[in-house]
């Protein structure tokens, strides 16, 4: 059977709309912050084969729709009306789950007696134990560090809740009565999944029902090709870097290799670095996965606005990650930090579409994603209290013929900032400011968009401020075609007593009763020249406090006086000779790094420490990266240029590091027999 285009958009609206409602109902009568303002959430409702057929356009993670619910859903075989399934474990979901406190649910629906779809949702859960408030330590080193593992296991028994789970649940959480609003929350937003889905059947019937959610997926399976043809074909191959992994200062490599064909999109991840001994770790399932692809999703989205949003947009993308690889670990390798990683696969995507179709991509964006979490002490209880402050992020990045936006960026997930009244009534914090960052955007002809300032005070002891996936601290967001990188992540702590520190990357940072945070969240990257800036352009950024008088000077060669143009001085100083601006605008610390560890060379370093059990990979690679630089510093403490002096030798050194450990593992020949 086939449906004419318009029964078959009917039909995709509809059970989008399903979708959506099934998100509102999350929202609306969740518990926590994380759920009811962040709308760190989604629904969907799936195939017999798992796939996504029905996802929200409007609310919550914008990311998932490529999941897979097989493995959950083939775990439980005896499912049965009234029935849910729970799960938070990444490796038996195999990457469904893909950090600990996002808790999924699957409801099978059915119909005469058989099951006809799948509902899910999930939500980031506050707290589900774990080493630390919040459950996400970057310097966890093992899965079993990071809360409680919930196999796929019915929370819900022929429509009963199984309370014996939820006693579990709530014994493991420091916030057991928020978290189990949540929960119930989720519930509800299934069974208003099933109920639209009857009203579906009720309308079109059964028999429609089940075709349309193969021909949706095919639908946006052939729109999906069709936007991808306008990146032309060939192979290309782009890099980026984590600054670390937090247990230690070797920064972190992602690199991909993108081949295309007639709107076919391969990706080869084969020269990434492998897992970490820390939680940045992305469990993937070695499989197709939304983490492995989101920026061609985006990019799809974006030059096609209408498209189905289904599993469907995924079939024209083929990925590949190595085993053991930092975006494919093995069990039990620590996840909690997985979407620092998964913001730099991102970022290494746009490199390579950059390469292939610079006209059609933006510079990137600031590339954090960082919910600032707070958790305090409860009086009456003797517990503690968590809830999220902030999912900061940076500027997006510039494009070919616009500024990027300043103080958002949507590309990793669809998350909401918080209202200063909701989080001064649930905390006991001020905030202090929150709002741009000026000067932070890289310059070009369009400029990067400005990341964000966050200060707050503490106005009580023992609060704990947790960051996870504070990035960009050591490698800045770089520019495309000439534009120049935006500024790094910085943390400043001012206590009571007036003494101010410095701080990197944060696991757990504990303020007392008058201390003072702030951070400031990278810009985007430039795109173009910044001295083919219109003056007026920059002298209206300086008004709106967006740039400074001497960032327009030095950045964009524009003098101004009294907040206008000086048009002759302006002129005088863009006529001064400068060096030829790269298509790529990397700053001195990634340029640096690259000139030590070139691509071939850790392509090959790679490629021998697979062939290592994972505990000897990991010291192997520690030990060789700070004979080679003296001690790899930390980031934000002491640049690279100020560490080696002399980049040709520490490569000279690196290569010769390769060879003896090519040596060393290369099997000795065997004796023939006499």
């Amino acid at each position: 059977m086939t449906f004419d285009p318009v029964t078959l958009e009917i039909l995709s609206n509809k059970v989008s709309a399903a979708a959506e409602e099934m998100s509102f109902t999350l929202q609306r009568t969740g518990r926590t912050l994380f759920v009811k303002e962040t709308a760190d959430f989604s629904t969907g409702i799936a195939d017999l084969d798992g796939k996504f057929f029905a996802y929200p356009r409007q609310i919550g993670v914008s990311n998932y729709m490529g999941l897979d619910l097989t493995p959950a859903i083939r775990a439980i075989p005896d499912l049965e009306p009234g029935d849910v399934i729970i799960a938070n474990h990444p490796y038996i979901t195999e990457g469904l789950a893909t950090h600990l406190p996002d808790l999924h649910m699957i409801r099978p629906y059915f119909h005469e007696g058989k099951i006809i779809a799948y509902g899910w949702c999930f939500i980031h859960c506050s707290d589900v134990g774990g080493k630390v408030p919040s459950s996400i330590s970057p310097s966890s080193d093992t899965l079993f560090q990071e809360g409680l593992l919930i196999p796929p296991t019915k929370i819900v028994k022929a429509g009963k809740l199984n309370e014996e789970f939820m006693w579990v649940f709530k014994t493991n959480s420091r916030s057991p009565e928020e978290n189990s609003g949540d929960i119930k929350a989720m519930l509800a937003a299934l069974s208003t999944g099933e109920a639209r889905v009857n009203d579906l059947i009720a309308q079109h019937g059964i028999e429609d029902f089940m075709t349309a959610q193969e021909a949706l997926q095919d639908y946006s399976a052939r729109r999906a090709r069709d936007v991808l043809r306008k990146v032309p074909d060939g192979s290309y191959e782009f890099w980026d870097y984590l600054d670390d992994d937090f247990n230690s200062a070797i920064p972190v490599r992602i690199r991909v290799k993108m081949d295309v064909k007639d709107g076919e999109v391969f990706l080869d991840y084969a020269g990434t670095d492998p897992q970490v001994a820390s939680a940045y770790n992305v469990p993937t399932g070695n499989k197709k996965h939304p983490w492995l692809t989101l920026r061609l999703i985006s990019f799809v989205l974006t030059y096609d606005k209408t498209i189905p949003i289904n599993a469907g947009l995924y079939r024209p993308m083929h990925s590949k990650a190595p085993k053991g690889s930092i975006i494919n670990p093995e069990y039990p390798a620590a996840v909690g930090v997985r979407h620092a990683t998964a913001t730099r696969v991102n970022d290494a995507l746009s490199g390579v579409l950059t390469l292939a179709a610079p006209e059609l991509m933006k510079s990137p964006s600031g590339g954090v994603t960082v919910p600032v979490v707070l958790s305090e002490p409860v009086a009456e209880t003797g517990g503690r209290k968590t809830l999220v402050v902030e999912p900061m992020v940076g500027g997006s990045g510039a494009l070919v013929d616009m500024d990027g936006v300043d103080g958002r960026d949507s590309g990793l997930a669809n998350l909401a900032n918080n209202p200063a009244e909701s989080v001064e009534a649930s905390s006991s914090i001020r905030l202090l400011h929150y709002g741009l960052r000026p000067d932070s955007g890289g310059a070009g002809k369009y400029r990067g968009g400005c990341g964000q300032e966050l200060t707050f005070r503490a106005l009580i002891d023992d609060c704990q401020v947790l960051g996870r996936g504070m990035e960009r601290f050591r490698f800045a967001p770089w520019g495309v075609q000439g534009g120049r990188p935006g500024e790094l992540f910085k943390v400043t702590v001012t206590r009571a007593d007036g003494s101010v520190e410095q701080i990197g990357k944060i696991d757990v940072l504990v303020l007392n009763k008058g201390d003072v945070v702030t951070m400031l969240s990278p810009g985007g990257g430039g795109y173009g020249d910044a001295f083919t800036r219109a003056p007026e352009a920059v002298a209206a950024d300086v008004q709106r406090g967006l740039v400074s008088v001497e960032g327009a000077k030095s950045d964009y060669g524009v003098v101004l006086v009294d907040g206008k143009v000086d048009s002759d001085a302006t002129a005088k100083l863009r006529a001064k000779p400068r060096d030829p601006l790269p298509d790529f605008g990397f700053c001195e610390e990634r340029l640096i790094w690259d000139a030590i560890f070139p691509d071939a060379l850790m392509t090959r370093f790679n490629a021998l420490l697979a062939q290592m059990p994972q505990a000897r990979r990991t010291e192997t690679r520690r030990r060789i990266f700070d004979d080679v630089t003296g001690g790899v510093p930390r980031a934000g403490t002491r640049k690279m240029s100020d560490q080696v002096s002399d980049t040709d030798a520490a490569r000279a050194k690196f290569e010769a590091a390769i060879a003896a450990l090519t040596e060393e593992l290369t099997p000795e020949p065997k004796e023939s027999a006499a």
